[in-house]
């Protein structure tokens, strides 16, 4: 079976709560899934893992506080990620408009300039549709998983 590793962004816990459901759910499927709460680079340097960004937006379409030292990390260092697969879950309010998942979009361009991979399109939740993201995560990751 497949090692994950979900990078996480959570202001009030609802990506966290999605990222753990995803845990569970692999883990029961065999797949071994490690979450990161607070990521750092060295957590995707010493592993060739699939990479899922699980992250909610806030502000005007920015990375909440624990993904932002990682973000900058990855974009300061720039660790060459050749072809590694990821995916991005984002987490977001369209009410806000042109910002809305935002911070999805941001993790997708830093890690395309790390020369890893995207698998499937971005998950974009919208908070004004959908009560209990992981109800749509986890249809998602498991197609996500065939991509891979």
């Amino acid at each position: 079976m497949t090692s994950i590793r979900i990078l996480v962004g959570s202001v009030y816990g609802g990506a966290l709560l999605t990222a753990r459901a995803i845990k569970e759910a692999l883990e029961h499927e065999g797949h071994r899934v490690t979450v990161l709460e607070n990521p750092e680079l060295d957590d995707i340097t010493s592993n060739n893992d699939p990479l899922l960004v699980c992250t909610s937006t806030t502000g005007q379409g920015e990375l909440p506080a624990n993904l932002l030292p990682f973000y900058l990390a990855l974009r300061e260092q720039l660790p060459q990620q050749p072809g590694r697969p990821f995916g991005i879950i984002v987490l977001g309010d369209s009410s806000y408009g042109d910002t809305f998942c935002g911070a999805g979009d941001l993790m997708e361009e830093a890690l395309y300039e790390t020369a890893a991979r995207k698998a499937g399109n971005t998950l974009r939740i919208d908070a004004l549709e959908t009560m209990e993201p992981e109800s749509e995560a986890l249809p998602w990751v498991r197609s996500w998983l065939d991509e891979i």
